[in-house]
């Protein structure tokens, strides 16, 4: 008897665990925090005597649990995200970081040049080899590149402009073997793949990857970031206003605490990012006092199928009456937006 109702014990515990710890595939998102960009931004002798703050915001992004799901369910500040929106399918949790730095990476990138043009100082960029961004189940590369790979030549060639990888991998033939030279974990090496049929391609041949073209960035002064355990592009706008606040010698914040969210891309518009809703939440609970939000297009045909798509900015202005914060929510299209209202507010 005695071990009967251990045993069941036992089952009642094994199902209260599940419920607390087990995986289920989707994600919960919730406020993150607000970071302070000046410590993690450093221009060489750089102007830090400004009196306000530029800071970035991050969300709160955890593989869901039964228990996590049904309080997501009743709360206006988690959202469940279905695995294929957060992940690509088939995605290991280390392609999926490596995925999430190259964004970051790519964001302070764009960041210098775009935050440089407008202080009117030269940026020097060089072709830097290809980035693997996925690598095909099944195809030439499988279980040979990985994601995060950079690879410098191709058959003793070293690649130096851009087009040249696609134009040697498109000369192959059906069988025929590519040497490369490859970047692994700041490791150097040398592979062969032998070109096969790509899956599910309609019988064109390739290595099975998709890649992207790397480039290096020099300046005048010198730009660093301390932002190894954030991931994502979503700090491109907040990147672009702090390099500036240090390359000048005004105070673009006018001594406000001013957050935000936006890519940034190369020509300087600020491009759509997730979580705008909650990052309001994280910024009005850290004191922020002026939110910069994308005001982006949205295609007809993107509307068409989600109707109830909201610009990042209606969603951020949405959430800040919902919570009756006092923080203002400024639109943006481009870095030049922001530096108009800028110029343009009253110091504090």
């Amino acid at each position: 008897m005695r071990n009967k109702r251990l045993g069941k014990l036992l089952v009642v515990l094994i199902i209260i665990a599940a419920f607390f710890l087990y995986p289920i595939d989707s994600y919960i998102s919730k406020p993150g925090g607000a970071y302070d960009l000046a410590p993690l931004v450093e221009v060489e002798n750089g102007d830090l005597n400004d009196i306000g703050t530029f800071s970035l915001m991050t969300i709160s992004l955890s593989k869901a649990t039964p228990l996590t799901y049904l309080f997501a369910k009743v709360s206006d500040k988690r959202k469940i995200l279905p695995a294929i929106n957060v992940r690509r399918t088939g995605e290991s949790d280390k392609d999926y970081n490596v995925r999430q730095k190259k964004l970051m990476s790519d964001s302070q990138f764009n960041a210098i040049t775009v935050a440089f043009k407008k202080a009117d100082l030269p940026v020097d960029v060089k072709f830097d080899g290809v980035f693997i961004v996925s690598v095909l189940e099944d195809g030439a590369a499988d279980t040979i590149l990985e994601v995060g790979d950079k690879i410098y030549s191709i058959d003793d060639k070293n690649l130096d402009e851009s087009g040249e990888f696609y134009q040697l991998i498109g000369n192959k033939k059906l069988g025929d073997k590519v040497q490369m030279s490859i970047e692994r974990d700041e490791k150097f090496m040398d592979v062969s793949i032998t070109i096969k049929e790509i899956p599910k391609r309609d019988g064109r041949i390739g290595l099975g990857v998709e890649f992207q073209e790397d480039r290096t960035l020099t300046t005048d002064p010198l730009v660093e970031f301390q932002t190894s355990n954030i991931g994502g592009p979503s700090a491109g706008l907040l990147f672009t206003l702090e390099i500036m606040n240090q390359l000048i010698d005004e105070d673009l914040t006018k001594g406000y605490n001013i957050a935000g969210t936006g890519e940034m891309l190369e020509d300087g518009t600020v491009g759509r990012i997730g979580g705008a809703d909650f990052k309001v939440i994280a910024a009005s609970r850290e004191g922020v006092e002026i939110f910069f939000a994308p005001e982006d297009e949205i295609p007809t045909d993107v509307l068409d199928r989600n109707p109830g798509l909201k610009t990042n900015y209606a969603e951020a202005v949405e959430m800040a009456k919902k919570i009756g914060t006092k923080m203002k929510i400024v639109p943006v299209r481009s870095i030049d937006d922001a530096l108009e209202y800028l110029e343009k507010l009253e110091p504090k």
